[in-house]
């Protein structure tokens, strides 16, 4: 019977961390999702902004890409079709500039349709130009990650996200303040949590989240006087 209740310890500790997970993920899911659809906004500055190289592949994989991205923005048109096929966009395209605009929309769709598994798949392919819009795709990954309770992926996807373009300082912090999260309320990691609330703060000091550091320090027993 001890060696029964030994073995049973580390599956119900397990599934602490993935109810602390969900219970992270049901806090931001819902402005997550909401601000998807603004992504393809997003993109389609920076897309607009870059000439395209004009070769064959790369006009076909626009040309493929374009009524998926209109559903995108869509939420009432956006289904698993859609999600698939910008995922075929972006396998059958994929190296050119198109096919990873593709991969970034379809890890959000998958996002935003709660098939995180391949959100994953495609999210950790995605490779831009643009520091801004990479670092998002960071930090959607980040999402994905905490949404299936790959607690410690999620938080170095989040801290990568928040040091790629440290120039953003609307999204930067945010992203900075998931992994500050995540490691504070999931992962129960103290240390890791006021190293990165502290860096929010000293960096950010302006910003949403540079206030809310200060009440979390709080709650970890770190003040002002002691940094």
């Amino acid at each position: 019977m001890a060696e029964v209740k030994q073995a049973a310890r580390p599956k119900q500790e397990n599934e602490v961390v993935v109810e602390r997970a969900k219970d992270f993920w049901s806090q931001y899911s819902k402005p997550i999702l909401i601000g998807l659809g603004a992504l393809i906004l997003l993109l389609a500055g920076w897309f607009g902004y870059k000439k395209f190289v004009k070769e064959p592949a790369e006009i076909k994989a626009n040309e493929a890409i374009f009524k998926a991205e209109d559903h995108f923005l869509l939420r009432d048109s956006l289904n698993a079709g859609t999600a698939s096929e910008l995922a075929k966009v972006a396998d059958k395209y994929d190296g050119t500039k198109a096919g990873n605009r593709a991969k970034l929309l379809a890890g959000a769709a998958y996002l935003r349709l709660e098939d995180y598994k391949n959100a994953e798949k495609y999210l950790k392919g995605v490779d831009l130009e643009s520091k801004m819009v990479q670092a998002k795709a960071y930090n959607l990954l980040g999402h994905a990650y905490a949404a299936q309770g790959k607690n410690k992926e999620a938080l170095d996807a989040y801290k990568k996200a928040g040091h790629h373009f440290t120039a953003d300082d609307v999204n930067s912090p945010e992203y900075l303040f998931n992994a500050a999260f995540l490691a504070h309320k999931v992962l129960n990691n103290k240390e890791e949590a006021t190293k990165l609330y502290r860096e929010i703060r000293k960096n950010y000091p302006n910003s949403a989240p540079g206030f809310e550091a200060t009440k979390f320090l709080a709650q970890l027993g770190v003040y002002e006087t002691e940094e």
